[in-house]
């Protein structure tokens, strides 16, 4: 039997043989080379006959790790199949028709980067292989870098660790380059170090961590330092930037700066002083204050300000700061300076000092100072008017106006701050001396009538005042106003005939008097007038009220009469006789009355004159 199988595969093969002498065949592997890993691959198999085969055979195969050959499909141009349990089983799917056969691979993992062989068999049309490397690429994650939190001393002898950086998850491996301030850093002996390390997980994705070592100097204080990851894709290479770190860099003090803080411009006494002292090395150094007259003296300062308060002259000085540098090779002493002028006014200095008696008609002279450490300017004043300037005040001629107070100012034009004030007293002595120029004063006032006499006098001692009246006897002081060199009284007195009110002011020194003549103007009798013209009206009023009721009782009287109301016997007519005798009477006594009121009623009209005016 077997005997028979070996002949059957003998004829066959010298059958295969015989064709392929004549036939030939191509293949030719085309697809996406290039792929993100959890996408999908397509390879396409293309194979060409020059004759026609009557039968064809295409079969799919990879390598394993081992280099093992796997077969993981094929077809026969009527069925086509996968291979069972293997890595392929489950994302491959195959397809095609006559001259191509294509295989898609779903969900591409990073192990199928690797060969693909498509074995094209036509049998006695012959047999041909065709090969395809597929690459797939997974990008990694974004860097992560962090730089030291300790400084880095520009005194370290080697490079000191300035950052790490690190991206993970990546395929195929991402490589990492270091920047400074967008300038390259590849190593360096002695002055760059990069220090990388590449690990694979289980899933076949790295992560490379790079550290950059660096030696810095006291520029790199402000240098910024960050790290590139470049990476593949398909068709292309990317690019992705980590942030930007900077790191505390430690270098020794070589200078220190010093300066007042407050207050700004000139400093005067009573000011409080801040002086700055700071030095350029970092971490700052210690800070020590100290007066050059005493510099071994350490003045109390909180860290690097010096604050002195309430400052005065004597704290002039050139002040001196130190920093102690511990970073610093040689451990130096770096000092600065600075010079603090604390300016002054004395308080004002016046000649002739508190007060001065001064006699009428005398000259004085009289000074204002004040030592200070700069230019100043005095002002003389009184009454708060400006009368002179300078510190020399001269008084001449003097008068009881000339007396006073006289206040001088003393300042500083180049710092307002600083001023200073003093006073002097003058007092003039002398005679009292009426205000008014008149010594005698004559008026003319009617009797009755209140008049204010006002007598004011200047003197030194003050002048005593007193009146003297003589006639009217109704008077009395209603002011007085006393001052250190006057005296000012109003007295008030009542006209009652001619008077003469004299007011005298005298001192030890002598006296003055001034003189009031009043002439009383007698009242004309404008009152009787006035009370007879008013009784003789209403005299009139009376008498014609009268007879208007005696003919209004004479008409009833005849009404009646004409009525027969009233008897007529004689004793009715006697009655009636003596009635017009009482009337008679009474027109007699209203002629009086009327003789009486009509002499008045003259008088009012000026012909003649009331008793009391004759």
């Amino acid at each position: 039997m077997m005997r028979k199988g070996a002949l059957l595969l003998l004829a066959l093969t010298l059958y295969h043989v015989s064709w392929e002498v004549g036939a030939e065949l191509s293949v030719k592997m085309v697809g996406d080379t290039e792929v993100y890993k959890a996408d999908f691959a397509e390879i396409r198999c293309q194979y060409n006959f020059s004759e026609n085969a009557s039968m064809v055979m295409v079969q799919w195969f990879v390598n394993d790790p081992r280099g093992k050959r796997i077969r993981i499909a094929y077809s026969d141009l009527i069925t086509r199949s996968k291979d069972e349990n293997t890595n392929y089983t489950k994302r491959i799917h195959v397809a095609g028709d006559s001259g191509e056969e294509i295989l898609t691979i779903v969900n591409v993992e990073l192990s199928d980067e690797r060969e693909f062989f498509c074995q094209v068999d036509g049998l006695a049309a012959g047999i041909e292989e065709g090969r395809f490397h597929l690459k797939v690429f997974d990008p990694p994650e974004h860097p992560v870098i962090e730089a030291v939190h300790t400084g880095v001393s520009v005194t370290n002898d080697s490079p000191s660790k300035i950052a790490t950086c690190e991206t993970s998850k990546g395929f195929p491996q991402p490589n990492i380059t270091w920047y400074r301030n967008h300038s390259l850093l590849s190593h360096k002996n002695g002055q760059v170090n990069i220090i990388t390390l590449v690990s694979k997980d289980s899933t076949g994705l790295f992560t490379v961590q790079s550290e950059l070592q660096y030696k810095v100097t006291k520029e790199d204080k402000d240098s910024h330092f960050f790290c590139e990851v470049s990476y593949y894709v398909p068709g292309a290479v990317r690019t992705v930037e980590s942030k930007r770190v900077n790191v505390s860099v430690h270098y020794p003090t070589t200078k220190v700066e010093m300066w007042r803080e407050s207050p700004q411009g000139l400093v005067k006494e009573g000011d409080t002083v801040e002086i700055r002292c700071r030095g350029d090395g970092n971490p700052p150094s210690p800070i020590t204050f100290s007066r050059e007259q005493h510099p071994d003296e350490e003045l109390e300062a909180d860290n690097d300000l010096l604050v002195l308060k309430e400052v005065t002259r004597g704290d002039s000085s050139k002040y001196l700061c130190r920093s102690l540098d511990l970073d610093s090779l040689d451990y130096e002493d770096v000092v600065g300076n600075l010079q603090l002028t604390v300016h002054y006014l004395d308080p004002a200095v016046v000649v002739p000092k508190d007060s001065e008696v001064m006699q009428k008609g005398e000259n004085l002279t009289a000074t204002c100072n004040a030592l200070s450490s700069l230019e100043t300017k005095t002002v003389w004043s009184k009454n708060g008017v400006e009368i002179r300037k300078g510190n020399v005040l001269h008084l001449q001629d003097a008068t009881f106006d000339t007396a006073g107070h006289y206040h001088c100012e003393v300042t500083v034009p180049s710092l307002p701050g600083l001023h200073t004030r003093g006073s002097v007293h003058i007092i003039v002595q002398g005679a009292p001396q009426l205000r008014d120029v008149k010594k005698e004063v004559s008026m003319s006032e009617k009797v009755g009538k209140w008049v204010n006499l006002t007598c004011e006098a200047r003197g030194y001692p003050r002048p005593f005042v007193t009146w003297s009246i003589f006639g009217s006897p109704d008077w009395r002081e209603v002011v007085r106003k006393e001052t250190e060199d006057s005296v000012q009284t109003v007295m008030t007195l009542k006209v009652s005939r001619d008077t003469v009110a004299t007011c005298n002011a005298t001192n030890k020194i002598g006296g003055e008097t001034k003189i009031y003549t009043i002439s009383s103007i007698p009242i004309i009798g404008t009152t009787l007038r006035n009370t007879a013209v008013d009784n003789s009206g209403v005299i009139i009023v009376v008498i014609v009220l009268s007879i208007l009721l005696l003919a209004l009782l004479g008409s009833i009287l005849y009404f009646l009469y004409k009525k027969g109301k009233l008897p007529c016997g004689r004793s009715g007519k006697q009655e009636i006789t003596k009635e017009k005798t009482n009337k008679d009477d009474i027109v007699m006594e209203m002629k009086a009355d009327k003789t009486e009121n009509s002499v008045l009623l003259k008088g009012v009209n000026g012909d003649n004159k009331p008793p009391g005016d004759q």
